[in-house]
C-alpha cells in the first residue's frame, strides 16, 4: 500500500504542476502580460469561446490541488519527525524560510504570480497546527473558510456592482526587456502581491484539508479510502464542475468566485478521481504516467522551469512569441502548452534516471542541511 500511496502522490503533484502551467500560460502568451490575462475574452466567437473553455479547464483548480498536496506533504513530514523523535516544527521552520527566499527570487526574477512565498507563510502556521488536537485544527479550518468566503462574497458583490475592477500589470510585464520586468515587479509589488488577501486564508484551508484527508485515508488503497474518494469525486465534480462552468462563462464580474471558490471545489474532485485511477492501474505504467510521476518527483524544479521556459518563449526579452502571434490566440497557445508539458516530462524523466531529486530540490536540500551540519561539528 505504501508504494501505491507514494505513486499516487507523485502523479497528483505532476498533474498539479502541469495544470498550473495551464493557467499561467495565458499570462505569458498575452501581449499585455497580466493585464491581458485579466481581460477575459467573450464567447461570441470561436476563438473567444475556445479560450474561455480552456481557461475553465485550468483556472485555479490545479493550484488548489497543489495546495492540497502541500498540506499532505506537510503532514508526512510531521509524521517523519515524530518517528525520528525530532522536535516539531523544529527545523521545518528553516525549510519554510528557504521556501520564502526561493519564492521571493522566483517572483522578482521570473514570474509575477509566484505562489511559493504564500506557501512558505501558510506552512509556518499549519506546522504549528498539525500536531494540535482535531478540535483546534478544525476550528482554524472553519474560521479561515468563513473569512475566505466573506472576502470572496464582498469582492464579487463589488465587481458585479461596478465598484470593483481587476487591475493587471503594465506593458513591461509582457513586452519589456528583462530588467524592465524586474523593475516592474519590484515597483508594483503591492499590485502583484495583492492576491495575498485571498490566497492566505484559502491556502490555510486547503493545507489543513490536505492534512485531514490524508488522516482520513483519502490516498489509501482501502475500503475507507474508496468511500472517501467517491464522496470527493461526487462533490467536487458533480457540484464543482457545473458551478465552475457558470462562473467561467458568467462574465468578468464572477472572476473571483470562479478562481477562488468554484475551482477549489473541483480540485477536491480531481484528487479523488486521479487517486482512484492511479490505485486501479496495475502493471507497468505507460509513458504518460511515467512522465507525470517524474514531474511530481521534481515538482519544485518543474514549477520554476516551466515559468522560465514560458518567459523565454513569450516575453519581449526572449523570442517574443506573445507579440508575434497575438492574432493567433488561442490556437498557438495550445501548441506551446502541449510542447512545454512534453518537454518538462521528458527532461524530468531523463534527469531522474541519474539523480534522486530535481536540480532545484538538490540545491534546496543542501541549503536545508547546511546549518545542521555546521551545528553537528560544534564541540
Amino acid at each position: 500500500m505504501r508504494t501505491e500511496r507514494i505513486q499516487a502522490l507523485d502523479v497528483l503533484r505532476g498533474v498539479a504542476i502541469l495544470g498550473t502551467l495551464g493557467t499561467n500560460i495565458w499570462i505569458f502568451t498575452s501581449p499585455d502580460g497580466a493585464a491581458g490575462f485579466l481581460d477575459l475574452p467573450t464567447p461570441d466567437s470561436a476563438a473567444g469561446f475556445t479560450e474561455l473553455l480552456l481557461r475553465f479547464l485550468s483556472n485555479g483548480k490545479f493550484l488548489a490541488l497543489l495546495s492540497l498536496m502541500f498540506g499532505i506533504g506537510l503532514e508526512l513530514q510531521y509524521r517523519s519527525a515524530r518517528r525520528r523523535g525530532a522536535r516539531w516544527p523544529g527545523w521545518y521552520l528553516w525549510r519554510a524560510a528557504l521556501l520564502f527566499v526561493e519564492g521571493t527570487l522566483h517572483y522578482i526574477l521570473i514570474f509575477e504570480f509566484d505562489v511559493l512565498m504564500y506557501y512558505a507563510i501558510v506552512s509556518v502556521l499549519v506546522a504549528f497546527l498539525v500536531g494540535r488536537s482535531d478540535r483546534v485544527r478544525r476550528t482554524w479550518l472553519v474560521v479561515q473558510a468563513a473569512i475566505h468566503l466573506g472576502l470572496v462574497g464582498l469582492l464579487t458583490a463589488a465587481m458585479l456592482g461596478g465598484t470593483g475592477t481587476l487591475s493587471g500589470g503594465t506593458p513591461a510585464a509582457g513586452t519589456g526587456n528583462w530588467f524592465a520586468q524586474v523593475a516592474d515587479r519590484i515597483s508594483m509589488a503591492a499590485v502583484y502581491r495583492s492576491e495575498v488577501v485571498l490566497v492566505l486564508p484559502l491556502s490555510t484551508v486547503l493545507f489543513l484539508l490536505g492534512v485531514e484527508l490524508l488522516r482520513a485515508g483519502a490516498l489509501e488503497d482501502s475500503a475507507r479510502g474508496h468511500r472517501l474518494r467517491t464522496k470527493l469525486s461526487g462533490f467536487g465534480l458533480g457540484i464543482g464542475v457545473p458551478l465552475n462552468l457558470f462562473t467561467t462563462f458568467g462574465g468578468q464580474g464572477l472572476f473571483v468566485l470562479d478562481r477562488y471558490l468554484a475551482a477549489p471545489v473541483v480540485a477536491l474532485g480531481l484528487l479523488g478521481l486521479i487517486t482512484t485511477l492511479v490505485l486501479r492501474t496495475r502493471g507497468e505504467p505507460g509513458p504518460l504516467r511515467r512522465g507525470l510521476t517524474a514531474v511530481g518527483r521534481a515538482a519544485l524544479s518543474g514549477y520554476i522551469f516551466q515559468n522560465l521556459a514560458a518567459g523565454v518563449l513569450c516575453y519581449g526579452w526572449g523570442l517574443g512569441l506573445a507579440a508575434t502571434f497575438a492574432d493567433a490566440r488561442p490556437w498557438w497557445v495550445i501548441v506551446v502548452y502541449i510542447g512545454l508539458c512534453g518537454l518538462l516530462m521528458t527532461l524530468s524523466t531523463l534527469w531522474l534516471r541519474r539523480f534522486s531529486r530535481g536540480p532545484v530540490e538538490l540545491a534546496w536540500q543542501w541549503a536545508y542541511q547546511a546549518p545542521q551540519r555546521s551545528l553537528s561539528k560544534v564541540p
